[in-house]
């Protein structure tokens, strides 16, 4: 499989937990579908204390793996929003 583009998309979203609102992360996310996975190296602002854990509520948000040879984190469904 190929790996994710190296130079990245240019468009930022801010992803936000779907409890208690805390922002998680500002990522730069490529193309116009749902928030599935985050690679590790676009993550441009990163606001959680612990890894894929809400640092308001506590909640965990998603799993760590890796996809295409690449560390990211696998979103839970429900669990997040991307604005």
């Amino acid at each position: 499989m190929a790996k994710p583009n190296k130079k990245g998309p240019t468009r930022t979203v801010d992803i936000t937990c779907a409890k208690c609102r805390t922002l998680l992360y500002k990522y730069r996310k490529g193309g116009k579908g749902a928030l599935v996975k985050c690679f590790i190296e676009r993550i441009v602002e990163d606001h959680t204390t612990s890894t894929c854990q809400c640092p308001g509520c506590g909640q965990v948000f998603a799993r760590e793996m890796l996809i295409r040879g690449t560390p990211a984190y696998k979103m839970i469904g429900g669990k997040v929003h991307m604005k």
